[in-house]
């Protein structure tokens, strides 16, 4: 079984709320609904668009292998089915940053990138526990 670093369901406040940098990429801002967590995150339009006011259910594993064994860093064609057969939009990328915070802004921040497509979740600390820099991982989302 695939044991989840984080999922929920997100609803998307604005789209490019720094407005349009590219063509093909929106940046989505989002907030959770049960962790209450802030969200931007980079997608690529052309592929998977969305629209302000929608849900989606998002998940960010270590591996996509249904068994939880770890990841190769390879994919395989083949008929195996994966943890993202049940998604409609895949990323692998790396966290690269995680910031604990303030006392003028308590809130810890974790970044990572995915192919240059880039996610900010800001949450208090205690959220971010499973998280560990350089740590390689996937996104994963569903629209509801």
């Amino acid at each position: 079984m695939v044991d989840r670093l984080f999922e929920d369901i997100f609803q998307i406040l604005r789209l490019n709320p720094d407005g349009k940098k590219f063509d093909k990429v929106t940046r989505v801002e989002a907030k959770s609904e049960t962790c209450e967590m802030f969200m931007h995150l980079d997608v690529n339009s052309e592929v998977y668009p969305m629209r302000e006011g929608e849900k989606f259910s998002m998940a960010l594993t270590s591996t996509i292998n249904l068994d939880g064994t770890p990841d190769t860093g390879y994919f395989t064609q083949g008929n195996r089915r994966t943890l993202a057969d049940e998604y409609e939009y895949v990323m692998q990328g790396k966290l690269f940053k995680i910031s604990e915070g303030s006392k003028r802004d308590p809130k810890a921040e974790v970044n990572a990138s995915f192919g240059g497509l880039l996610m900010m979740l800001k949450r208090e600390a205690s959220q971010f526990k499973n998280f560990e820099l350089d740590q390689r991982m996937f996104l994963l989302i569903r629209k509801l």
